[in-house]
């Protein structure tokens, strides 16, 4: 796994890069994308940081695994290439866009948008084998993106984070709710989202309201 990283992330993650661990994932998925398919494509696997560097965070929308289908995984937690449908859970985020900002439900499933505006969208996990969800998990991807929230959390302030479901707001101990703006709700999958967890949650509005009150440009989501 070749890590390029922007420069702002490789300056606040350096002590991070440099451990032992992190060498020991680096060689764990190199290995599993030589014999293996994996996704996002590998060039692909720090889209999120490349394309939101650290001084532009204004809010942080945290995924667990990358979709593990073909043509679906870009590096951006929820999104998915253009030409591709739609998944449930970005269906039902957009539905709550929708419903939340009176904005048009969205066409392009490719939320790069949205990270060109400051939203970080972090898998915990950043690659997964082809379809087989959560293959890549406890190989110390998590403590490597701990490692980002808590850099934010120390490094910024008032920084919208929103955890969806029980993964995410377990990643919320590492945040300082006195310096951050936290909003958290059921994930946006069917089965939270049709038991009532998610729908009507307003955190695209809320967020931007927080944005609003401290001087900064709200997302156009």
């Amino acid at each position: 796994m070749n890590v390029q990283l922007h420069p702002s992330w490789e300056k606040v993650l350096q002590s991070a890069l440099k451990e032992a661990c992190f060498h020991d994932l680096t060689a764990f998925v190199t290995k599993e994308y030589q014999e293996h398919t994996c996704y996002p494509p590998a060039n692909q696997v720090f889209v999120a940081l490349n394309a939101c560097p650290f001084d532009a965070v204004k809010v942080v929308i945290i995924g667990q695994d990358p979709y593990h289908g073909p043509n679906q995984a870009n590096g951006l937690c929820f999104s998915v290439h253009d030409s591709t449908p739609h998944p449930p859970s970005l269906v039902n985020i957009f539905k709550e866009i929708e419903n939340d900002t009176h904005r048009p439900y969205p066409q392009s499933g490719d939320l790069m948008r949205w990270a060109k505006q400051g939203v970080l969208l972090l898998n915990a996990t950043l690659t997964v084998r082809a379809h087989q969800a959560g293959s890549h998990q406890k190989k110390g991807w998590e403590e490597f993106t701990d490692r980002i929230i808590e850099t934010l959390s120390l490094n910024k302030k008032e920084v919208v984070f929103m955890l969806w479901g029980g993964f995410a707001k377990k990643k919320g101990s590492k945040i300082d709710a006195q310096k951050h703006h936290i909003l958290t709700s059921g994930h946006p999958s069917p089965l939270s989202a049709n038991r009532g967890y998610w729908f009507g949650n307003k955190h695209f509005s809320q967020s931007n309201a927080f944005l609003r009150s401290k001087g900064k440009r709200p997302i156009d989501w």
